[in-house]
């Protein structure tokens, strides 16, 4: 959890008890509390749209590289090929 042991947990908790006092802290930790959970999803929802794109971006790409023109690719059969290196040219 952060580095942070249960120790000094319990010593932070003693701290804020003695400087916030023992009516306003269950106040403070609810706010804190809502205001992790908003933090959260926030970045869950930012994690999402990232995502989203990411996946918009690549489809898009994707659609680009299958739609753009291919070059002719060259006939693999011996007729079309002139000799071969170390061939001697057939006559007739």
């Amino acid at each position: 959890m952060l580095g942070v042991g249960m120790q000094e947990i319990i010593i932070i908790f003693i701290v804020a008890l003695i400087v916030i006092g023992p009516k306003k802290l269950p106040e403070l930790a609810r706010a804190l509390g809502r205001a992790m959970a908003e933090f959260r999803r926030a970045a869950d929802d930012l994690k999402k749209n990232l995502d989203i794109n990411g996946v918009r971006e690549a489809k898009e790409k994707l659609l680009h590289d299958v739609q753009k023109p291919q070059p002719p690719r060259a006939t693999a059969g011996k007729k079309d090929q002139g000799p071969q290196p170390g061939e001697k040219e057939k006559e007739g």
